[in-house]
């Protein structure tokens, strides 16, 4: 893909469905007793590698353009594969499905691609081991060998770190659990999840018993109980746009003196507006508007205007900490967005970039460097500084996120840039370059 630079991005756009969202709204309508339909599904290979591997395991599952039907089987009805479970490139669908799968009542194998077969799933095996499934597993990643077991035990489950798919996974695993599982995410600066609660949110919609806990020592602890005897019950479902796909055109139209951009339905769950929160104290102009509540989500339109010089309105322009769990995909673009703020910006905390679709910290430390501008790499994040940025040829890595990021940093470098690889956008949002086409001016 080759993109040329552009004096300003103008309109309104809806995005597809939030890809987190609709793996959970799929996966938990199969658990469910009744018919499901899903507005709004997400239409990227990522999405689509969890219908494909519902329906290998007995799910009823159509289709009609962005909405989808799912027929439930029950939370420990799905039916044994005749094949192995092809996740394609998705973590999200092999570790949420993971967690199901340990509490069936039959064998099972989840495969993935190259790139999936790299990352690590030890995060998962360890505590699905622990409540009585037997994996195997080549050297803690993919293929899995799910041996279930139904019941599983129901255990207290101390998460190393903040992940919203090692939490689903345990959550997930607990619904066919005897007794009432918990999960403890790590300490907190304040009383908020520290992680994604799209599961906790859609479970407790469709009828399961869960309670959220927050407990305050040196800092807040939360632990989230999930009742074994829970049901649930289909209920349609609505699937707000991806705000992780809304920030590349965010980023977009916020340095592009001008523009003017509107992204309509957005979700806007307080554990992915991180995004927002950072871009705006950076000195985005960003606006929310038309906010409200929808199958639990908070969803909303956002503005956003570009503007010559953007200067950060905090005295550091340093992310860390406990937000860095609710921006991991938002990174790459971030970095890029570091390219066009007074002072620059500095990731730290992130080694979780290292192994996502591709080793994201290098990616992002190359290809902005093959751009001109001035980086420093960190074993957990990276520095970039102001830049003016130059086009030239860089590689997505095989990852959609490096993919989408460099295509918006191509809008602000003087010259073509060309982008190898620029398909991989596909796994989350097929159509972003032609979306991203409606909006040049």
């Amino acid at each position: 893909m080759k993109i040329q630079p552009a004096k300003c991005l103008d309109g309104l756009i809806r995005l597809p469905g939030d890809k987190s969202i609709s793996h959970r709204a799929a996966i938990f309508a199969a658990l469910a007793t009744g018919e499901t339909r899903i507005k709004n599904f997400a239409t990227n290979a990522d999405c689509l590698s969890t219908l494909d591997c519902l329906r290998n395991l007995g799910v009823e599952i159509t289709q009609e353009n962005s909405t989808v039907f799912v027929k439930g089987m029950g939370k420990d009805r799905l039916v044994k594969p005749i094949k192995e479970l092809d996740c394609g490139n998705s973590g999200t669908t092999m570790r949420l499905l993971a967690g199901v799968l340990a509490g069936q009542k039959f064998d099972s194998v989840l495969t993935g691609d190259e790139s999936l077969s790299k990352r690590p799933m030890r995060r998962i095996i360890e505590p699905l081991t622990e409540m009585g499934a037997k994996i195997e597993s080549e050297n803690g990643c993919a293929p899995l060998k799910i041996y279930g077991a139904n019941p599983l035990r129901a255990i207290s489950y101390k998460l190393p770190v903040a992940s919203a798919q090692v939490k689903s996974c345990v959550l997930l695993a607990g619904l066919n659990a005897d007794g009432t599982t918990t999960v403890q995410n790590p300490k907190a600066e304040h009383q908020s999840p520290t992680s994604r609660n799209h599961t906790e949110l859609m479970l407790r919609y469709l009828g399961a018993e869960i309670e959220e806990r927050f407990i305050e020592a040196n800092g807040f602890t939360q632990k989230i109980f999930i009742d074994g005897n829970s049901e649930l019950v289909a209920k349609d479902l609505n699937v707000p746009s991806d705000i992780s796909s809304a920030a590349f055109f965010v980023v977009a139209g916020s340095c592009l003196e001008n523009s003017e951009i509107v992204l309509e339905n957005v979700g806007l769950n307080p554990t992915r507006t991180a995004i927002l929160d950072a871009l705006q104290s950076f000195g985005a102009d960003i606006e929310i508007t038309n906010s409200k509540e929808a199958c639990g989500e908070i969803i909303g339109d956002i503005r956003a205007r570009g503007q010559k010089n953007l200067t950060s309105k905090t005295a550091s322009n340093l992310i860390e900490g406990d937000v860095i769990a609710n921006l991991i995909d938002e990174i790459p673009i971030l970095a890029v967005f570091g390219t066009q703020i007074e002072n620059g910006l500095e990731i730290r905390g992130a080694s979780e970039l290292r192994v996502k679709e591709s080793d994201r910290i290098a990616a992002i430390v190359e290809n902005l460097r093959l751009m001109n501008a001035a980086v420093e790499e960190f074993p957990d994040g990276f520095r970039v500084e102001k830049s003016e940025l130059k086009g030239a040829t860089v590689d997505s890595f095989g990852d959609h996120r490096i993919a989408m990021a460099f295509a918006v940093a191509a809008l602000f470098a003087t010259g073509e840039t060309e982008i190898i690889g620029a398909e991989s956008a596909g796994v989350s949002f097929p159509e972003f370059f032609k979306t991203l086409s409606t909006l040049r001016k």
